[in-house]
């Protein structure tokens, strides 16, 4: 196939070597745009002039046209290949050169090793060239190749594997250089990303890749009012910072307008870009959200473009089993919808009982086996047997021929990864190495294994709280956090608590193989005068308690009542809202939480049962919050 594409180009085989290098000037501005990949391989290379020396082998490094870069090895060897061009500033691509290692992998994309005959000009058939591309770590374009040559009487079969070897250790060290850019970059721009309160804000890098974006951003409306998601652009290369003397930017896809653009630059240098988008350009829905809309970090997960539905009181299939009213809830729903129809993850937000995996059942949408695991409940040890599984023997008392683990059975569908933020820290870097490269290990196994699913994770923490605290990664962070949801708590949509606990009590009474009721007049006032720290668990689990009291003593009553210990409590565990402005009365979502516990602990007169009932939790996960916070019942009786 290589001679083929070379025929085709009109390749001489009678050519002896490769063209004339570059000028001085241009190599000059050639090294300088390709600076990252120089950058992360410099020590690399450096290792191979040691390790290649005196064996009669050269490493080279070039970019995606098939242009040297760099050059390192043998330096008898050197001059052998100055002789036929292969040098710094020369292309080598295979309509210039022909068959050739650098030239072949660029255009198949893969390792390949050319050796003697197999070149197609005559002036390199005394060669032996194995070569592999290097690719960017954030979207897998091919940024350059890394090539071992030598005169075919040095060949070596290890030549292939130190190029593919030495092609991943560059792409490790592009991977964390552009990982710490892009925490500088979000430094940079976060003390101004509040400052625009409801604007449609977007963050580029200067490769014009989506690095932030906030929930107004995710869709922007296009000329002739059609709408784009912006999760589905991986670049936008026309946001690149610019590139002297070779490759001219493109111009910006209509969508974008020059006016919304704002470079940033730090020490002269163009950074990045920050999007504003105006008002006057969302949809009347959107112009509508609330001022304080979570934010969206975007890796290399794409979605396609959709077009999201009307805000209406019905809502699709997915979220048939949602019952809710509210505009704010619904406007949740619609997002979630378009979410649906994509593979990105899904980070989502909100209080204990509010309802999230609710919400990850309708995004997965029954695409595939559904998935979920509770990262709290469970020990460190325990967690990652259940998340990765474990090899035969990999501890006493194993099972035979092992146990597969949540992610292998989430397989072509979706992993719903429940209190993410109790993960321990240093379970973190494995699931982020899950996530990047897509692979994972069983327990006491030594081979990976591919992992194909979409994650969606949930959590009722303050994620970037638990970061600047060092109790959550950043990178990992900006990985789950593609996409987030905030679901808004039961107390601020007052008008759907009758509706539930409706359709609670008759759920109940159908259990139970009673006839349809009603609740009282004096049931519906104590529900809706309530503030539901537990949310909708909570709710449902009232609505519960009371039929199975009502069924002790019912007498044929058509009415169904609260039970008397709920409204005692009421006003004692309830949550007060904040005065408008007061927005640090609670200030972050743990402290919340422990007020919260604290509440429904005293309510509960230091009946820890009811406490987490009236919570909407499990006794034990109480009593690990208890200890987390340093809290004892004695302790909160105590101080009232």
């Amino acid at each position: 196939m290589s001679w083929q594409r070379c025929r085709k180009a009109n390749v001489d085989p009678r050519r002896l070597c490769g063209p004339s290098p570059v000028s001085s000037d241009d190599f000059v501005s050639l090294r300088t745009n390709r600076g990252d990949m120089l950058e992360a391989s410099a020590p690399i290379m450096a290792q191979a002039r040691e390790i290649l020396s005196e064996t009669g082998s050269l490493m080279l490094l070039a970019d995606a046209t098939g242009t040297i870069l760099n050059s390192e090895g043998d330096w008898r060897t050197q001059d052998e290949a100055q002789s036929i061009h292969l040098m710094p500033g020369v292309n080598w691509s295979e309509k210039l050169c022909g068959t050739n290692a650098i030239g072949t992998a660029l255009a198949v994309g893969q390792p390949v090793q050319i050796h003697s005959s197999e070149h197609f000009c005559e002036g390199i058939k005394r060669w032996t060239c194995s070569a592999t591309v290097v690719r960017h770590p954030l979207d897998g374009g091919v940024v350059g190749v890394v090539d071992v040559s030598g005169l075919s009487g040095s060949y070596s079969p290890q030549s292939l594997a130190l190029a593919v070897s030495t092609a991943s250790r560059i792409e490790s060290r592009m991977r964390l250089d552009e990982l710490e850019r892009r925490y500088r970059l979000l430094e940079q721009v976060m003390g101004r990303w509040d400052a625009h309160g409801r604007a449609a804000m977007a963050l580029f890098d200067r490769r014009g890749s989506l690095v932030k974006a906030n929930e107004l951003a995710q869709s922007v409306v296009m000329e002739g009012g059609r709408v784009l998601d912006l999760t589905a652009i991986r670049r936008v290369p026309g946001l690149a910072a610019g590139q002297r003397g070779f490759e001219p930017l493109p111009a910006l896809p209509d969508w974008l307008q020059a006016d919304w653009l704002e470079p940033l630059m730090m020490h002269g240098e163009h950074v990045g870009t920050l999007i504003v988008i105006p008002q006057s350009r969302l949809l009347p829905s959107m112009r509508s959200m609330p001022a304080s809309l979570p934010e969206t970090a975007s890796v290399a997960d794409a979605a396609p473009a959709i077009a999201p539905a009307p805000a209406t009181s019905s809502t699709s299939e997915n979220f048939a089993h949602i019952l809710t009213e509210d505009p704010g809830m619904l406007q949740v729903i619609e997002r979630a919808e378009l979410l649906a129809r994509s593979r990105a993850a899904v980070l989502l937000l909100g209080e204990t009982g509010v309802g999230k995996e609710e919400f990850a059942r309708g995004i997965h949408a029954n695409q595939g086996p559904y998935v979920a695991l509770n990262c709290g409940g469970l020990s460190r040890e325990l967690l990652v047997s259940e998340l990765f599984g474990y090899g035969e023997g990999a501890f006493t008392g194993a099972r035979k021929g092992g146990m597969h683990g949540k992610v292998e059975a989430a397989a072509g569908g979706t992993l719903f990864l429940d209190e993410i933020g109790e993960m321990p820290l240093d379970l973190q870097p494995q699931l982020l190495r899950l996530l990047e490269q897509g692979e994972y290990y069983r327990l006491g196994e030594t081979t990976p294994r591919k992992a194909n699913f979409r994650l969606i994770a949930a959590t009722h923490r303050d994620l970037r709280q638990e970061v600047a605290n060092g109790r959550f990664r950043m990178d990992l962070y900006y990985r789950i956090a593609v996409t987030t949801l905030r679901i808004p708590p039961l107390r601020t949509r007052p008008g759907d608590i009758a509706l539930l606990a409706e359709r609670f009590l008759q759920r109940s009474l159908e259990l139970h193989g009673k006839p349809p009721s009603r609740l009282s007049a004096r049931a519906v006032q104590a529900l809706q005068a309530y503030s539901w720290p537990g949310n909708v668990r909570e709710l449902r689990n009232v609505i519960d308690g009371s039929v199975l009291m009502n069924l002790r003593d019912a007498q044929g009553r058509h009415e169904v009542d609260i039970e008397p210990h709920f409204t005692e409590g009421a006003a004692d565990a309830s949550v007060p809202e904040m005065a408008a402005g007061n927005h640090h009365e609670v200030p972050s979502m743990a402290e919340g939480e422990e007020v919260l516990i604290g509440r429904a602990v005293r309510a509960s007169q230091g009946n820890l049962t009811e406490a987490a009932r009236r919570l909407g939790i499990a006794k034990s996960t109480l009593y690990a919050k208890m200890e987390r916070y340093g809290l004892s019942r004695h302790g909160i009786l105590k101080g009232g």
